[in-house]
């Protein structure tokens, strides 16, 4: 099982290239960067607390994910998660080829539809129909990437004959790593995905493994994008065949991120057996 981090890159915090370099010089394997393009100052608090600032300072994700592939060589860059219902597919489209053409195909694309629902207003897009409008920009996507003169008809997204270059350098195209938990979240999976990529909630999440595994009719791989430090749990993870343990990092300066690296090292260390 690899070991990778996700960060929110902060304009006021250490830079997205600096924390991909770290975490490369470390012996991690892969860096994940969430997607939010603004916050409503209206949105309502979650979980009866304020919302963290970090939403609020992020850099564009694409932007930090460009940073963080030119600062590093062999460290796996990945969105955790884009938010594709906020996106244009054919910007999106170009993007995600352009990141992982510079990288050299290092790129793996985590997607989702997000939870801001008031967010998501702002683009246009109709929480009611969110994950219908997802699916059809992933598979426009995979046409754009895959095509030559690409179209596609469908209810939410539609157009015909297009040429967009570069194609991604992974073939057919990078990873789709579908993110979230909810009730429907397998069949969107199966229905598009090459992984799952949920966040740890609790032991239920293993039995949920077992079931998308019995009904995949190819191989499905899991990472986890939130990992608590936790040795017992790495192992728990390992048996059940997850490919990476990703684990938030806090955003700030250098000390902050470099300390709660350090904690995360070490319980790796431990499942290791150093």
């Amino acid at each position: 099982m690899d070991f990778g981090v996700g960060y929110f890159p902060t304009h006021d915090g250490m830079r997205p290239g600096e924390v991909a370099r770290m975490v490369e010089e470390r012996g991690q394997d892969a860096l994940f960067i969430p997607d939010h393009t603004h916050i409503p100052a209206a949105v309502a608090t979650r979980s009866g607390g304020a919302l963290q600032r970090k939403y609020v300072h992020i850099y564009d994700q694409f932007v930090a994910l460009a940073a963080a592939a030119s600062a590093t060589a062999t460290l796996r860059i990945g969105s955790g998660v884009t938010l594709v219902v906020e996106r244009d597919p054919i910007v999106t489209a170009k993007e995600v080829a352009s990141v992982d053409h510079l990288s050299g195909g290092r790129f793996e694309f985590g997607v989702g539809a997000g939870w801001n629902r008031e967010e998501m207003r702002n683009h246009g897009t109709d929480p009611r129909t969110r994950m219908a409008l997802m699916r059809e920009r992933v598979e426009a996507m995979k046409q754009i990437w895959t095509r030559h003169e690409a179209s596609y008809q469908g209810r939410f997204v539609s157009f015909d004959r297009i040429w967009s270059y570069p194609k991604p350098a992974q073939r057919p195209h990078p990873p789709i790593l579908v993110g979230g938990g909810g009730p429907t979240v397998l069949d969107r999976v199966l229905a598009y995905g090459d992984a799952w990529l949920p966040h740890y909630t609790g032991e239920e999440v293993f039995d949920r493994i077992e079931e998308l595994r019995a009904r995949a009719d190819r191989p499905i791989e899991i990472q986890f994008l939130d990992t608590p430090v936790d040795p017992t749990l790495f192992e728990r993870m390992a048996a059940a065949g997850v490919r990476r343990a990703n684990h938030w990092l806090p955003s700030g300066p250098r000390g902050t991120v470099e300390r709660a690296l350090e904690q995360w090292e070490a319980a790796i260390r431990q499942f290791n057996g150093e």
